[in-house]
């Protein structure tokens, strides 16, 4: 059976584009190709209306960097833009909320001294 490669291809760039449960699609190509160094103001006059997604829905590329427009954060290339991104979406690219797979109990159960032993 012949080895298809650019299936192989298509799958690790998809994946590439997907970090941290947000999946930047179309951007990540325009954020690779951009001009640096460039502001936050550059990137969001350039691709504000690009779409993020996240697992819990989606931001624009607006909402996620325009918080930073106050400060004119520069970024020097497209690796520092998407760290941006990845460290400012919002709590949709987060999954449940307090979740914890730790086992134990959380601070929300409340020991009432109840509890009878065997």
């Amino acid at each position: 059976m012949a080895n298809d490669d650019s299936r192989d291809a298509g799958t690790a760039e998809r994946e590439d584009s997907r970090q941290q449960g947000v999946e930047l699609g179309a951007l990540d190509e325009e954020l690779e190709t951009h001009d640096y160094p460039a502001t936050s103001a550059d990137l969001v006059a350039a691709y504000g209306d690009f779409e993020i997604d996240l697992p819990g829905g989606s931001q624009h590329l607006a909402d996620v960097l325009g918080i930073l427009d106050q400060n004119d954060e520069q970024f020097a290339g497209p690796e520092e833009a998407r760290q941006a991104i990845y460290n400012l979406v919002g709590s949709e690219a987060v999954g449940r909320d307090n979740y914890t797979d730790r086992g134990g109990t959380t601070p929300d159960e409340v020991d009432d001294g109840d509890d009878e032993s065997l």
